[in-house]
């Protein structure tokens, strides 16, 4: 079925009923988000949520697909061949979540792992000429992890263009501005509605360079905080990025479909 077909006026870019917060009820999720006219991007975190999110998105035309492996998943070997196949698959429109993770005092004793399948992602990426989907944690209190992200991106930007989106962004103006400089978009979760230190950043970020998410089943945003969260729960960021870019919210949700569509090649 084509995108023009389809009841779709908002887009969560990022959620995971590939995970089994789902399980038991994944069709009734889906059937709620489809009420609210929400599609989303189901997200692979290793090979099987990977195959999984594949799965959902088949057999849902409002549902697509991102393969990859997170960085915290660094103990597993990382198999490009595997990934490159699901890659080709119709629904698939981007390679990850991939990135650095610096949250845990774990995952920072394995930086140089979480380099190496960061640029193996990379690199697949820019092969299949795919946007990447990028999961990066700092540090408590720095943009340690941000930082060095960047710094690796900049490296193969200077070779060829680069394209893909910070998701649930929780980094400075600065931070936000080398991702913009290297063609990156910058993706807003539930955080924003009840966090007001990130206003400053949603407002200078282009409208035309935001997405919207949820991380769903996590990180819900108000009013639904502590609740598991689901893709419908979208329009209440959506909602707050329209409050603070002083737009209505039909030209903010029109114009972060148009931003997802070009991106990630929605169809």
């Amino acid at each position: 079925m084509e995108l023009a077909t389809l009841v779709m006026k908002t887009i969560d870019t990022h959620s995971h009923y590939n995970l089994h917060q789902f399980s038991e009820d994944r069709e009734e999720v889906i059937a709620r988000m489809r009420e609210a006219e929400v599609g989303t991007i189901c997200v692979g975190i290793d090979e099987e949520t990977s195959k999984m999110a594949i799965d959902i998105a088949q057999g849902h035309e409002d549902i697509w697909a991102i393969v990859g492996q997170h960085p915290t998943e660094w103990e597993k070997e990382f198999h490009t061949e595997n990934f490159k196949k699901l890659a080709g698959h119709e629904k698939v429109v981007a390679i990850g979540e991939c990135g650095l993770d610096y949250f845990r005092e774990k995952e920072r004793e394995h930086i140089e792992e979480q380099k190496k399948m960061f640029r193996q992602h990379i690199e697949l990426a820019r092969e299949l000429d795919l946007p990447l989907m990028l999961h990066i944690r700092p540090q408590q209190g720095t943009m340690d992890a941000y930082e060095d992200a960047l710094d690796i991106l900049e490296e193969y930007t200077k070779v060829g263009p680069s394209k893909g989106t910070a998701h649930f962004f929780v980094g400075t103006k600065e931070i936000a501005d080398r991702f913009l400089k290297i063609g990156f978009h910058i993706s807003f979760s539930g955080v924003i509605t009840f966090a007001s230190e990130y206003e400053e950043v949603v407002q200078f970020v282009p409208l035309e360079r935001i997405l919207s998410e949820t991380d769903a089943p996590f990180a819900a945003p108000a009013p639904y905080r502590g609740q598991r969260n689901e893709p419908a729960y979208v329009i209440e960021v959506v909602k707050k990025i329209a409050e603070i870019k002083g737009i209505s919210l039909e030209d903010c949700q029109n114009q972060l479909i148009q931003n997802a569509k070009d991106l990630f090649n929605l169809r």
